[in-house]
């Protein structure tokens, strides 16, 4: 593997588990690094570089940022932002995957990208839902402010240092899924 392909991969896979803490935080960052010339986009994703994207991105971001700090609105935000989630990590590995082959780019940036964003998206919606039963919602603004720091924390060391932030993320995922398979798989057992 190409190092240019390798460190494409390593900053889509942090920017797409940035989108699952949140979903417009990751995308706004990667808009502006790529106004600023710092992210190299694919041609056809050259709009997400634009002043129009950087605007409306911003401006989904405070709205989403607002929105988490209000006490069951997060929760619903939760349900709707899953999806959204697996769109955009979808969308972020897409648009700097240096491959000609467009089938095999879009199959690739939803299976790593969108499974990426679904696995931390998932475990945020874990940890919401056991601080609103434990503290009837008094600490999901703890737990809300955390998320924000993870996500533009993530997004811009994706851009820094990718290799080390894809490392950690495949990890973590890996933990993820062994953690809460065991259990599950617990479970289902008769």
């Amino acid at each position: 593997m190409e190092k240019e392909t390798l460190i494409a991969v390593a900053i889509g896979i942090g920017l797409a588990a940035s989108s699952g803490f949140r979903v417009f935080v990751p995308m706004l960052v990667a808009a502006i690094a790529a106004r600023t010339g710092i992210l190299p986009l694919n041609e056809s994703f050259q709009w997400l570089g634009s002043w129009t994207a950087v605007a409306v991105l911003g401006t989904a971001t405070v709205v989403e940022i607002i929105a988490y700090y209000i006490p069951f609105v997060d929760n619903l935000l939760d349900t709707l932002s899953t999806p959204l989630a697996i769109g955009a990590g979808t969308l972020l590995l897409t648009s700097v995957l240096p491959v000609d082959n467009e089938f095999l780019k879009w199959i690739t940036g939803f299976l790593v990208g969108g499974g990426t964003a679904a696995t931390v998206q998932g475990a945020t919606v874990l940890t919401r839902l056991a601080s609103s039963k434990f503290t009837a919602g008094a600490g999901n603004a703890v737990v809300a402010t955390g998320e924000h720091a993870a996500a533009f924390g993530t997004s811009i060391l994706s851009l820094f240092t990718p290799l080390f932030i894809a490392v950690i993320v495949i990890l973590a995922v890996v933990y993820i899924i062994l953690r809460f398979g065991r259990r599950l798989f617990r479970r289902n057992r008769p």
